[in-house]
Formats: C-alpha cells, structure tokens, sequence
C-alpha cells in the first residue's frame, strides 16, 4: 500500500496502530528522554511562543459528520472519513499543566482504522500564532470548514481564515500526484516562519506553499516533478535554504528517506520590498542527503547540525517503542541522540537548548504526550 498522508495511513498501514496503542508504553527509552506534559489528543507539531511556553497542535478526537456522496472522498480502506470540530491548540503551563489556547477546529477521522487529522502545526509571525489545518474541507467530513492557515489570538482564542488551502491545492494540482493515493483537500504538515511569510509542506500532493499575513498563496516548489511521490512532510530553513524531509512509502525501507535541500534559482535570497522576477523566486532541488527513515519532522539545533525525527525506522509498518531523533554530523555521519520513542510527530528546540517531541502522536485520545530530550 502507498502512502497517503503523514500520519493517516502511517497508522493505516499499520493495522489498527491508533486504536492499539495504549496511554503507557513499556518501550524502553534512552535516559536522556523526559516526560514534560501529557494528556493530549493526538499532539503533533509544536512552537514556543514569545511569552516562553510550549504550544502545542492538536489532531483532536474526529466527529460523525459525513459527507459522503456529496464530495469526492478519500477512498477506502481509509475513507470516506467523518468529521467534527474537536482539534485544538493548547500550550503547556509554567507548572507543566495541558492548558486549550483555542478549540473547534476541523478534525476528521478515518474509516478504518480509526486516526485523526486535525490542527498539524504551528508558527510564530510577527509576534502572531498561525496554525495549518489538515483536517478540513469536504472530503474530511468537515466541509465549511476548509484545510487552511488560520491566525489565532492567544488571549481570547478566536481565530479566523487566512488562507484557503482546500481551495490552492484544488487550483493548482501537482505535477504527479498519485491517483492512488489521494487526498482531495490535500495535508499540510510542516509550518515554519520565514521573513514576512509562512512556508508549508503538502505531504500527499508534494508541494511546499508559502503564505503572506495577508492571505496570498504562492507555490513554491512542486516537489513531486523532481522526485516523484515521496510523501515530503517537514520543513527548516537555514540562511535562505529550505530543508525538507521526507517520510515514504510503507512498507517502510530503513535508510530510504532523504533530507532535500531547496534553494532559489538566484544566488542570494531576494531582500525584503524587492519583487524579483517569477523565475528567480523559483525554488528548486539543489542536493539532497539519503540515510534516513520515516521523517516526520526536520530542525536544526544550537549547535549548527539538523536534527531528522524518525517516525518508525524499522522496515515494514510502523512499530511501537522504535521512533528516534538522529542528527547529521559535520562528518557526514548519521546518528541517535534520542531514542525508544513511540510515534512520535513532531518537535522544536526550546530556548533552553533541550529538544521536545510529541511522542503517541498517532495514538488514543488522551495518550498523547510531549517529552524533553536533553541533547547530548
């Protein structure tokens, strides 16, 4: 079976993997992994704020909502999904507390079996909280609510629209999307900050999206013309260079995921109030670094290096106990720096130099945790 999303048909494929895995885990976790907080709902990526604490993006608990002859759907086994507005955006308090910043986002969950889409991750701009959703639009049982990026107000909760990616995607198809394996509103999954805009990673159709403040949408790079259907999910950026890591297929094949690095046509990255032409704002491939497996998140750490978290690197389906944070050496080397995670989705570097991951991302509501991982 190919791949259809990030998260959805990691535990797809792995038979039930999201309705199996308990609150606890008896995996045995290297000791420089610590649990911070715990108690959510399928937690996923994650920020640190201006005010210091950790905010979180929630995939939520789905809903019964269907839509089911009234769209094009997700196919089956996975779809048609069901909907409801259960994701959430919490933050973990100064006493280490699971607090709700803001609630009612589209979630959707699969047929069978049963997993979660909803908020997918977070970034700071200007100050300002935005968030992707995944869990949107019609065919995720969700349709007045489409996948976008939306501005939060910390404060009061509210939140409204920024941009339309149900919509964009819908515009602006990829080169080679797998019919297979398709989702009709598309899964964003990675959202960093970058000058004056947001750049987000479409995980099924391969794309990467970039977003002004203001609304306007702008593809970037379609990453599936140079490289296929390799399901890219994550995204760094270092001095005008984009990093993005890949998952793959499952059954998975250890060392088969990559790490591609994205630069402009144009040598130095366009100043800010200059509007070059379209052909130099391209993007395109410039390398890329194999060795890895099952990237779910990419980010470079204080001490210059990037930092792959890897879903499940054992060959097959995804298995408990066997997620790990790897770093990529000056030397070219590969190696741990965390391990015995399990499903984990997401992570960000803390002011305090430590690294935090969501860990049972792909789980049970309520088993969801965020550890902190002391880099050695």
């Amino acid at each position: 079976m190919q791949k259809r999303s990030a998260i959805v048909v990691a535990v797809a494929c792995a038979t039930g993997l999201a309705s199996i895995v308990p609150a606890t885990s008896h995996a045995q976790v290297s000791s420089n992994v610590q649990v911070y907080a715990s108690g959510f709902n399928g937690p996923r990526g994650l920020k640190f704020g201006p005010d210091g604490l950790l905010y979180v993006a929630e995939a939520g608990t789905g809903g019964s909502t269907s839509t089911n002859g009234q769209c094009t759907q997700v196919i089956p086994p996975v779809g048609p999904y069901t909907g409801g507005l259960t994701a959430t955006i919490s933050k973990v308090s100064s006493a280490g507390k699971r607090v709700i910043v803001a609630s009612g986002f589209p979630s959707a969950v699969s047929n069978m079996p049963p997993d979660f889409l909803g908020v997918a991750d977070l970034a700071f701009l200007n100050g300002k909280l935005y968030a992707a959703l995944e869990g949107g639009g019609c065919s995720h049982g969700n349709p007045t609510i489409p996948n976008a990026i939306v501005e939060v107000d910390t404060a009061t909760g509210n939140w409204k629209i920024v941009a339309d990616l149900s919509a964009f995607v819908k515009a602006h198809p990829a080169t080679y999307p797998n019919e297979a394996d398709f989702e009709p509103d598309g899964v964003p999954y990675s959202l960093i900050a970058y000058r004056d805009r947001l750049y987000t990673v479409e995980s099924n159709h391969g794309q990467l999206f970039s977003i002004t403040a203001q609304g306007e949408v702008r593809e970037e790079i379609d990453i599936s013309e140079a490289e296929g259907h390799i399901v890219p999910t994550s995204i760094a950026e270092r001095n005008g260079d984009f990093f993005v890591g890949n998952l793959g297929l499952f059954p998975a094949t250890p060392n088969s995921s990559k790490i591609l690095t994205i630069s402009r046509n144009s040598c130095p990255d366009p100043a800010p109030g200059l509007d070059p032409s379209p052909e130099l704002q391209k993007l395109r491939v410039a390398g890329s670094r194999a060795g890895f497996t099952t990237i779910v998140a990419v980010s470079f750490g204080p001490d210059g290096l990037i930092y792959a978290l890897e879903l499940s690197p054992a060959a097959g389906f995804p298995t408990l106990g066997v997620g790990k944070v790897v770093r990529l050496k000056g030397n070219g080397e590969i190696e741990d720096v965390a391990t015995g995670l399990s499903v984990p989705t997401g992570m960000t570097f803390g002011p305090d130099g430590h690294l935090y991951v969501s860990n049972f991302g792909a789980a049970s509501p309520g088993a969801g945790q965020i550890v902190r991982i002391t880099i050695p």
